[in-house]
C-alpha cells in the first residue's frame, strides 16, 4: 500500500464540502458554528496521528509531529471561507498537508529529521471583520492592534468580543509569534484562483511571490450645477475627470510589466440626474511584484489624475487606504518547488500570486517561503463554481509531499 494516498485527500475534500456547505457553497466563515464544526471534524483526522494539536494565542490550530532535529517545516492552510465560497480555497492546502503527515509518520515511524509542523491559520479571508491574514499577522507581528480593536462586522459585533466568544483574548493574539521560534522553511499550497496556468494548460507552478499591493481613495472635487441650464464648456465636472482616470490605469498597468491596477468602486454628489457632478469618489487598487514598479505605478496614476483634474477645472486629493510591500518567495525553494512540479507532471511554470496569503506574513516575518499553486478551471475563486480537475488535485498533492520531502532535506543540510 502507498505511503501517500492523494484520493484520501480528494475524498476528504468532498466529505468537508458535505458537511459544511450548501447550495450556494462553502459557508465557513471564521468564528462562527460552521469554523467550529469544520475545526472538530479535522481534529477527528488529526487523532489517528502521533501529533500534538493545541491553538495558540490567536486561533491558530497547529499539529505537530516532532522530528529528530528542533528545526521545524511549517504547511500552512486555512479552514475558513468566504460565505458561498468554493469548496478548495484553502482547505485544499490543509487537507494535503494532513496526509503529508501521514506518509511522514509512515515513512519515518513516527520521527521524521525535522520537526512538521501543519497550521490552520484562523480567519484568512476576513471575511466577517474586513481583516484579511488575521491568524497569521498576529503571528508574524505585523497585525495592527488599534485597527483591529475596532473593526465590527454587518451586526455591530466587535472583533474582541467574537474572537472572546471562542477562546480567544484579543490583546495575546500577538503572544503567537512563540510558535515561530523554530521555524525553517514555510511551504503553502493553493488554488490559482485565475486563470494563468488555465490558459498555459499546465496543472501546477510554482510560486514567485505575493504581490504589493497600493490601495487608495481618490476624490475628485467639482462644482454642482443644473444639468439643463448649464453650457457643457462651463462645467466643472468631478465625474469627467475621475472617468478619465479608468483608461489610464490600464495603460500603466500594460506599461508596468505585470503589474494590475482596478478602480473598483465610484460615488458621486450630489448623485441626482439633474445635477453636474460635484464631487466624485473612487478607490483606486494598484498591485506588482516588484516594489519599484509599484511605486512608479502609482506615481504614473497620482499624476494622471492631478492632470486630468487640472484640465477638467476641478481638484484632486489623496487617502492611503492600505499598503503591503511585495513579499518575493526564497529562491532557493522556489527552485525546489519548480523542480517537485516537473518530476510530478513533466513541465511546471512560474508565476506571481495576485491575491494575498498567509505566506506573504511569514515571508515578511523572515521564515524562508514558498508557495505552490494548481490550476483553477473558469479561473474563478470565492464563488461556488470554483473548481480543479480531480486528476490535478491528486498532482498536487504528490507535487507537494515532493517538495515537503526536498525542503526537509534542505534544511538538514543547512543545520
Amino acid at each position: 500500500m502507498p505511503l501517500l494516498d492523494p484520493k484520501r485527500t480528494v475524498a476528504e475534500l468532498k466529505e468537508l464540502r458535505a458537511l459544511t456547505g450548501d447550495a450556494d457553497g462553502a459557508q465557513r466563515v471564521a468564528f462562527t458554528a460552521t469554523w467550529l464544526k469544520a475545526r472538530a471534524w479535522y481534529r477527528e483526522k488529526l487523532q489517528a496521528l502521533p501529533v500534538e494539536v493545541a491553538p495558540d494565542a490567536a486561533g491558530n490550530l497547529w499539529a505537530t509531529l516532532p522530528g529528530a532535529s528542533p528545526h521545524t517545516l511549517i504547511i500552512g492552510g486555512h479552514l475558513d471561507s468566504v460565505p458561498n465560497g468554493g469548496w478548495l480555497d484553502g482547505c485544499l492546502n490543509l487537507l494535503a498537508g494532513l496526509e503529508i503527515l501521514r506518509r511522514l509518520h509512515a515513512q519515518y515511524r513516527g520521527r521524521p529529521p525535522v520537526t512538521v509542523r501543519l497550521v490552520d491559520w484562523a480567519d484568512e479571508e476576513g471575511a466577517r471583520f474586513g481583516k484579511s491574514l488575521f491568524g497569521s499577522s498576529a503571528c508574524s507581528g505585523s497585525l495592527n492592534m488599534d485597527e483591529a480593536r475596532a473593526l465590527r462586522d454587518r451586526d455591530g459585533i466587535a472583533l474582541p468580543d467574537a474572537l472572546r466568544d471562542v477562546g480567544i483574548e484579543f490583546d495575546a493574539v500577538k503572544e503567537s509569534g512563540t510558535e515561530l521560534k523554530h521555524a525553517a522553511a514555510y511551504l503553502e499550497l493553493h488554488i490559482e484562483q485565475g486563470p494563468v496556468l488555465l490558459d498555459l494548460d499546465l496543472p501546477l507552478g510554482a510560486v514567485l511571490g505575493t504581490f504589493g499591493v497600493e490601495r487608495h481613495a481618490i476624490t475628485f472635487r467639482g462644482q454642482a450645477a443644473h444639468s439643463g441650464s448649464t453650457p457643457m464648456n462651463r462645467r466643472k465636472d468631478a465625474f469627467l475627470a475621475a472617468a478619465r482616470l479608468s483608461p489610464e490605469i490600464y495603460e500603466i498597468a500594460r506599461r508596468s510589466g505585470g503589474g494590475v491596477c482596478t478602480i473598483g468602486s465610484c460615488t458621486t454628489k450630489p448623485g441626482i440626474v439633474t445635477s453636474v457632478v460635484e464631487e466624485c469618489h473612487v478607490t483606486l487598487d494598484q498591485r506588482h511584484l516588484d516594489p519599484v514598479a509599484l511605486g512608479r505605478m502609482l506615481a504614473e496614476a497620482r499624476a494622471a489624475s492631478e492632470r486630468f483634474a487640472r484640465e477638467g477645472g476641478v481638484t484632486v486629493t489623496w487617502e492611503r487606504l492600505w499598503h503591503i510591500a511585495p513579499r518575493p518567495f526564497h529562491p532557493e525553494l522556489i527552485a525546489l518547488c519548480d523542480a517537485a512540479i516537473a518530476e510530478t507532471v513533466g513541465a511546471s511554470h512560474c508565476l506571481p500570486s495576485g491575491p494575498l496569503h498567509d505566506a506573504a506574513e511569514m515571508c515578511g516575518a523572515g521564515v524562508p517561503t514558498v508557495m505552490m499553486f494548481v490550476q483553477s478551471l473558469h479561473g474563478i475563486s470565492h464563488n461556488k463554481i470554483e473548481d480543479t480537475k480531480e486528476e490535478h488535485i491528486e498532482q498536487c498533492v504528490t507535487a507537494l509531499d515532493r517538495l515537503a520531502e526536498k525542503t526537509i532535506e534542505w534544511i538538514v543540510a543547512r543545520e
